[in-house]
């Protein structure tokens, strides 16, 4: 085995961001990703380009805080739903970004028929 490189590896939000917004569309029963500040109830499912933008991250003494802000897929349990997706993020920020998780808090924006 290698031995280890010193130093320190800082990782950008905008990073943590993108692998977040992958892992969260490849969750069963995520219809896509909405910004959080979705006017009047009007909620535009983000092209997966932009998932980032449905995603706010902040670093914290305790580790990073993430919201998600999703739409659901009819007729799936949102608990279920939102239960996968913290497992799921959970597992991306701390194996493969090697990232300590604070808080993961899902806001469901809206329900969709999957097209």
């Amino acid at each position: 085995m290698a031995d280890p490189i010193p130093g320190k590896l800082h990782v950008a939000n905008d990073v943590l961001a993108d692998m977040v917004g992958h892992a969260a569309m490849e969750c069963y029963g995520v219809v896509g990703m909405v910004a959080p500040n979705a006017a009047d109830g009007i909620s535009k499912i983000l092209p997966t380009s932009k998932l980032r933008r449905g995603i706010t991250l902040e670093t914290a003494d305790d580790g990073v805080r993430v919201d998600l802000f999703i739409v659901v897929e009819y007729g799936t349990n949102m608990n279920a739903v939102s239960q996968n997706l913290v497992d799921a993020v959970s597992f991306v920020l701390k194996e493969q970004a090697r990232v300590p998780v604070a808080s993961i808090d899902v806001h469901i924006m809206d329900v969709k028929v999957r097209k």
